[in-house]
């Protein structure tokens, strides 16, 4: 995928977000303001595509390093994340790419070393394949934010942001487990084959 044809695929699809989330994340900021009183937004700077640092945007979900009791509903559905699209619109991200990070957890993970540029070739993403698989493992992570970054395809980005839509409905928890039940049944389904696969002599 072309980055202009990625960049107009973000600008659509965030306006039809911003759209579509505008009337729940009014519920959400109220919800945030009833639970404890404090500010909506939780606003920190992270590092983009060619490691230049932003300022994200997201529904709060914590105070005094403890999450809140609407913070736990809103991590569970992912709709913490809806201020992001603001920063697609922005440029800043892109719909799909890996997980913006931190300085201080790209150090710490040793991913400021030049082997992991590439990861910093495109623009982080709302959501990808980290975001969705719930990767922690950083040597797992850093691969996947490898792959993604050599073979960005329309359809894998329009996968990944329907599973995602998904998790905003149902919560990432059962998603999550649809996926991994029917990774394990096509993994049996090949098991299955390869036994039954008749043999030479």
């Amino acid at each position: 995928m072309s980055d202009r044809r990625k960049r107009v695929m973000d600008v659509g699809l965030s306006l039809v977000a911003l759209g579509v989330f505008a009337p729940v994340s009014v519920v959400c900021a109220a919800l945030i303001r009833i639970d404890d009183g404090g500010p909506v937004l939780f606003v920190q700077e992270r590092v983009g595509r060619g490691r230049r640092t932003f300022r994200i945007f997201k529904l709060r979900t914590m105070r005094d390093g403890e999450v809140t009791r609407v913070g736990r509903w809103l991590r569970a559905t992912g709709l913490d994340e809806t201020g992001q699209f603001v920063n697609v619109l922005l440029g800043d991200m892109s719909i799909v790419g890996p997980r913006p990070l931190t300085a201080a957890d790209i150090t710490r993970l040793g991913w400021d070393r030049p082997e992991h540029d590439g990861r910093f070739r495109v623009r982080p993403g709302i959501t990808g394949l980290v975001q969705v698989l719930g990767t922690t493992r950083a040597r797992r992570s850093s691969a996947l934010d490898a792959l993604y970054a050599r073979t960005r395809t329309d359809g894998l980005d329009l996968g990944l942001i329907g599973v995602s839509f998904a998790m905003n409905v149902v919560g990432k928890a059962r998603v999550r487990e649809t996926l991994g039940h029917g990774r394990r049944l096509a993994m049996k389904a090949r098991r299955l084959a390869t036994s039954l696969r008749p043999t030479t002599r």
